[in-house]
């Protein structure tokens, strides 16, 4: 005799459980804003399926955003600093992760690679900062926009999700690349924006993508960190006179389980938040715990 109890199936030989699937997502944290700088590129959004067997304990790790430059327009102070990757692992599963996003360019400096990549300083018109780094597929995020060609105006956008962060111009400092929609608690909700890049004169900053990324400032303004828990880039901060014209901080990330009520066990750490959507338990994750299947 046999049957599907749940998750067992009853039979001679003993009790073996039967693994169910779950969906995720998974967004690392965003990248910090430069000075004179471009905006901060968006951590890495991978989101898909994995099957998973009772008892396996998936670890959750959140990572934070990026911290915005803290001084000049020096190589060791001006540059946005990149976000930390946030992952899931476990017995049995395959480890994912998405990668920080980049932090930014200052002045003549490009931004840094990660999951999409933060924009150039204001007088940095090649080399953008690569995305989706290291290579996912699908692919994690976008690259960061480069400044315009005769500078001392715009600073690039940090890319976002969705697209690629904007060129400055000789005015104006690109936009952030937008974000990307997920569903996945039940409602749409947008993520992983880049930052705005700063502008150096009387132009006009840069927008933060949809997602969450902050927007760049102008002169001596310091920029606003990048929405928490989103993963997007902090934006670019304009001309540095202190205390001013500083980027901001990235968004620190977030993980996103969809588990079958079905098959839930209520066993968890770290303080997720819990919901549930149709058939479906969430477990939001703003921080770094685990969930035992």
């Amino acid at each position: 005799m046999s049957g599907n109890f749940g998750n067992l199936v009853l039979g001679f030989g003993g009790d073996f459980p039967v693994p169910y699937t779950i969906n995720y997502l998974v967004i690392a944290g965003g990248g910090g804003g430069g000075t004179l700088g471009g905006g901060g590129g968006a951590g890495g959004f991978r989101t898909s399926t994995q099957s998973v067997s009772p008892e396996t304990v998936i670890t959750v790790t959140v990572g934070d955003g990026g911290s915005g430059s803290t001084g000049g327009i020096s190589a060791s102070t001006g540059m946005g600093v990149t976000g930390s990757n946030s992952s899931i692992a476990g017995s049995g599963l395959t480890t994912i992760t998405s990668a920080g996003g980049g932090g930014a360019g200052r002045y003549t400096q490009s931004g840094l690679a990660g999951g999409s990549g933060g924009g150039n300083g204001s007088e940095k018109t090649d080399a953008a900062a690569a995305g989706n780094t290291p290579s996912t597929s699908p692919s994690q995020g976008n690259a960061g926009g480069l400044a315009a060609v005769g500078g001392k105006a715009g600073a690039g956008g940090g890319g976002g999700a969705s697209e690629a962060g904007a060129g400055g111009t000789t005015s104006n400092g690109g936009n952030g690349g937008n974000g990307t929609a997920s569903s996945i608690t039940g409602s749409s909700v947008t993520y992983a924006g880049g930052g705005g890049g700063g502008t150096q004169d009387n132009g006009t900053a840069g927008s933060g993508g949809s997602g969450g990324g902050s927007n760049g400032t102008g002169n001596e303004t310091n920029a606003s960190a990048a929405t928490v828990n989103t993963g997007s880039g902090g934006g670019g901060g304009g001309y540095y006179a202190s205390p001013g014209g500083l980027g901001g901080a990235g968004g620190k990330g977030v993980v996103i389980l969809s588990i079958p009520t079905a098959s839930y066990s209520g066993t968890r750490a770290g303080s997720p938040t819990v919901s549930t959507s149709g058939s479906d338990t969430i477990l939001t994750f703003n921080g770094s715990g685990s969930y035992t299947a």
